[in-house]
């Protein structure tokens, strides 16, 4: 029998004991930390959504949901990026290992080449792990699109130079960057991270450089500290989310949108190139609540 979904928990909750006294609203905290939605918040919202149904008078199962929603989706970002046309665009991909990361870069990479994004370049800046960039190689020659990669060991930044030279000598496009996924320690991350950064930023033209993180949906606050941590080590400008399945987990969006004010631009369930589509935040809302 498969996970019993958040809507399915709010369901039998009403069933049970209506909206009043407390069984109901501590019964929803407990419910939102078990999706994923983090104590902190979770608790918050619950405050928040019982203040507003005792003050309005709210007690119907359909408006205290229609409520709940109102609140989620005030903390739940998304965003749509777009390279700059004629540019050189430089997006930096990071992510713990694990999480599906060189995958997605290529169903990035494939989402613009099917948006006829004419000059996309992959950079297999994962010089850690030779998997990775074989990995990274298969990808793009699959796709037919174009991979700049160096030996084993290389310096991370010298091969997001290469790329982003290839890029802006063809007149402008798209660099996107696999980078190693190592959280060993949080200094060595930092340090590591904050050169390629700064060759990103040098690289790419004004406005067009991007740092996304990937973040595996259903670890929850492993998720969250993940985005936290790379947050505070080089700024995140948007997450990509995998395994992705708003109704059983997927509530760290809520967190990371209430706490870290971090967007999702992409959301990605499956192993195909295809398997990735634009985050939107009420299609998000409306599969977590069931609605």
């Amino acid at each position: 029998m498969g996970k019993i979904s958040f809507a399915e928990k709010i369901r039998g909750m009403f069933g049970l004991h209506g909206t009043d006294g407390g069984q109901f609203y501590d019964e929803l905290c407990d419910a939102l930390i078990e999706g994923d939605v983090g104590a902190k918040t979770s608790m918050e919202i619950t405050e928040l959504l019982r203040d507003t149904c005792r003050k309005n008078h709210i007690n119907e199962e359909d408006a205290v949901t229609a409520e709940l929603g109102k609140i989620l989706t005030s903390y739940v970002k998304d965003i749509v990026l777009e390279p700059e046309s004629g540019k050189t665009n430089v997006w930096m991909v990071l992510g713990v290992n694990g999480v599906g990361k060189t995958t997605s870069v290529a169903k990035i990479a494939k989402w613009y080449k099917d948006k006829e994004l004419s000059n996309i370049v992959l950079a297999s800046a994962d010089t850690f792990r030779a998997a990775a960039i074989e990995q990274l190689a298969l990808h793009g020659e699959r796709l037919g699109i174009r991979v700049v990669s160096h030996q084993h060991g290389a310096d991370p930044s010298a091969v997001i130079y290469d790329a982003a030279d290839a890029v802006r000598s063809k007149g402008g496009g798209l660099v996107i960057a696999d980078t190693a996924g190592r959280l060993h320690n949080k200094e060595n991350l930092v340090h590591e991270l904050e050169k390629i950064d700064r060759t990103c930023r040098q690289k790419a033209d004004e406005g067009c450089y991007r740092r996304l993180l990937v973040i595996d949906s259903t670890t929850g606050r492993n998720a969250f500290r993940q985005a936290e941590v790379f947050n505070e080590a080089v700024g995140i400008d948007a997450l990509v989310l995998t395994k992705y399945d708003s109704t059983a987990k997927g509530g760290v969006a809520v967190s990371i949108g209430k706490e870290l004010n971090l967007p999702v631009a992409f959301v990605c369930n499956g192993e195909r190139y295809e398997d990735i589509s634009l985050f939107h935040a009420d299609e998000y809302i409306r599969g977590f609540l069931g609605r």
